[in-house]
C-alpha cells in the first residue's frame, strides 16, 4: 500500500448482516477512518459521491443465513462495486460468534472472495480471526470463547438458525470449505508481526488458503492487522479491523489528526425495537420495562391475524401526546422456551418472517409520526427496519458501547439510528442509546 491519496476510499468492507456492518465501522472510526456503511450495494451514483469522502467503505448485507450460493452472489456484487471506488483492501465481516452452518455461509463466501481478488499481490491465503476481546470473544489453539465458556456451552449452542456446537473453528470451517484450512497459534501471534507473518507464508506453502488466527487481547488483533498489511483480503469479527488504521497511517494514506466521529444533529421523536432473542437483549428489554413504556410484539398473534401493528402504533402514539412525552419500546425479545413453541407452532422461518415484517411496519408508520431517532436491537431486525424506513447509507460517529456506534442516515430527511447486535450492549443500552442520539453535535 503505497502512492499518495487522491480522495478514494481504502479500506472496502463487506459484512454479513446489519448490526455487524455498523460493528465495524465502529471499529475503523475510532481508529480514525471516516466511514460510510451503505445497506446493501449501492444503486445511485448520490451514494457513490458521499463515498468519496470516506476512507472506508462497509457494505451491509443481509447474507448470513440466505443460502450460500446467494450469499455468494450479494458478497461478489458487493466486492465489485468496492473495487470500482478505489479501495485498496478488502474485508469480509461476520459475527465474532462465528455464526454459520456447515454448508456455511462463512467458508463459501471467503473462498469466493479469494478467487475474485487472484489478480491482487497478497490474494493466495486469508486469516479468520472472529476475536473481540472488549466483548469476551477469544480465540485460542483455535477454539473460540464467549467469556470463560467455549463457544459451545456460551448459549451459542441453542442459536435458532445458527446453533454453535463445535467450538474449534479449523474443524468448523473444513467442513464449509473446498480448501485447506490451517491455524497461527498463539504462541506465533505473542511473538509479534513478524512471526505471524512467517506462520502465515508456512500456512501457504502446506497449500493452505483460510488460516484461523489466534487473539486473546486487543494487542494481538493490532499483531494480527499489522501482519496483514500486504494481504488482499481479511476476514474475521470487527475486533480484527483494530488493527488496520495504522497499517495506512504508516503508508502516509490516512490522517493522523481527522476527527472521524463527528456527526450532524437530528431532532425529532424517538423508539426502541427489539426483535433479537439473546440474553443481553432479554436483559434490556426487562431493565427498560421496569420503568418505561413497553408494548410487546407475539408472533402466534400476528399469526391469528390480531392487529399488533395498528395496536403498537397506537400506543407509541399515546406516549408521544402525552403532557409528558417519552419514547415506547415495541418488542418481540421472548424467552428461548417461548421462542422455540412459537417456532414449533409456526416454524422456524415463518416465525422470524412475522415479527420482522411487524416491526417493519411499525417502525414506517413510527416514521410518519414524526421519530426520527431509532434504537433497533437484533441483526436481521435492523436490516428490516433501515430497509423499511428506505435507508440507504450511513454515516458512522462515536461509539455507544463496544460494537455499536450512533449513525446518521445519509439522505434528504436524516435519521439517527443505533443498531444494536443482539449480544451487545449493557442492560441500560436501551437509555444510553437515546441519550446519546440525542445529543450528536454537529
Amino acid at each position: 500500500m503505497s502512492g499518495a491519496r487522491q480522495g478514494r476510499a481504502l479500506l472496502g468492507c463487506i459484512a454479513d448482516d446489519f448490526t455487524g456492518a455498523t460493528d465495524l465501522a465502529n471499529m475503523l472510526v475510532r481508529g480514525g477512518m471516516r466511514t460510510m456503511q451503505t445497506i446493501g450495494v449501492p444503486e445511485t451514483p448520490e451514494v457513490a459521491a458521499a463515498a468519496r469522502g470516506a476512507d472506508a467503505l462497509v457494505v451491509a448485507l443481509k447474507s448470513r443465513t440466505i443460502e450460500a450460493a446467494d450469499a455468494i452472489s450479494q458478497s461478489l456484487a458487493a466486492l465489485e462495486w468496492l473495487r470500482a471506488q478505489g479501495c485498496r483492501q478488502f474485508f469480509f465481516k461476520y459475527c465474532s460468534t462465528f455464526d454459520s452452518t456447515d454448508a456455511g455461509n462463512i467458508g463459501p463466501v471467503a473462498e469466493a472472495l479469494l478467487d475474485a481478488l487472484a489478480d491482487l499481490p497478497g490474494s493466495g491465503l486469508t486469516i479468520a480471526c472472529p476475536a473481540f476481546p472488549e466483548n469476551g470473544r477469544t480465540v485460542y489453539r483455535g477454539h473460540l470463547f464467549v467469556a470463560d465458556a467455549l463457544l459451545n456451552e456460551s448459549g451459542m449452542e441453542n442459536h435458532p438458525l445458527t446453533p454453535m456446537r463445535d467450538p474449534n473453528l479449523v474443524r468448523v470451517l473444513e467442513r464449509q470449505t473446498q480448501g485447506k484450512v490451517g491455524l497461527v497459534r498463539y504462541d506465533a501471534v505473542a511473538r509479534g508481526s513478524d512471526a505471524v507473518r512467517a506462520a502465515l507464508a508456512a500456512e501457504q506453502a502446506k497449500g493452505v488458503r483460510i488460516a484461523i488466527a489466534d487473539a486473546i487481547s486487543d494487542s494481538d488483533l493490532h499483531t494480527l492487522g499489522a501482519a496483514c498489511m500486504d494481504r488482499a483480503l481479511v476476514t474475521g469479527g470487527s475486533g480484527l479491523a483494530l488493527g488496520l488504521p495504522e497499517n495506512f497511517r504508516r503508508a502516509g494514506l490516512l490522517s493522523a489528526t481527522c476527527d472521524a466521529g463527528a456527526l450532524p444533529c437530528v431532532d425529532g421523536g424517538a423508539a426502541v425495537l427489539a426483535g433479537s432473542a439473546s440474553k443481553a437483549t432479554l436483559a434490556q428489554v426487562g431493565a427498560w420495562r421496569a420503568s418505561r413504556p413497553a408494548f410487546r410484539i407475539d408472533p402466534l398473534a400476528l399469526a391469528r391475524g390480531e392487529p399488533l401493528v395498528e395496536r403498537a402504533v397506537a400506543f407509541a402514539r399515546e406516549h408521544s401526546e402525552a403532557s409528558t412525552p417519552e419514547p415506547v419500546l415495541v418488542y418481540a425479545t421472548a424467552t428461548p422456551d417461548e421462542v422455540r413453541a412459537a417456532q414449533h407452532e409456526l416454524g422456524v422461518e415463518r416465525a422470524g418472517a412475522l415479527v420482522e415484517a411487524a416491526l417493519a411496519s411499525i417502525a414506517r408508520a413510527l416514521h410518519a409520526l414524526g421519530v426520527r431517532r431509532f434504537v433497533v436491537a437484533g441483526g436481521e431486525t435492523s436490516g428490516a427496519v433501515v430497509q423499511a424506513l428506505g435507508v440507504r447509507a450511513l454515516r458512522i460517529g462515536a461509539q455507544i458501547d463496544p460494537g455499536v456506534p450512533a449513525t446518521v442516515s445519509i439522505g434528504p430527511t436524516p435519521l439517527a439510528l443505533a443498531l444494536k447486535s443482539g449480544n451487545f450492549g449493557s442492560v441500560d443500552f436501551f437509555e444510553k442509546a437515546l441519550r446519546q442520539l440525542g445529543g450528536a453535535a454537529s
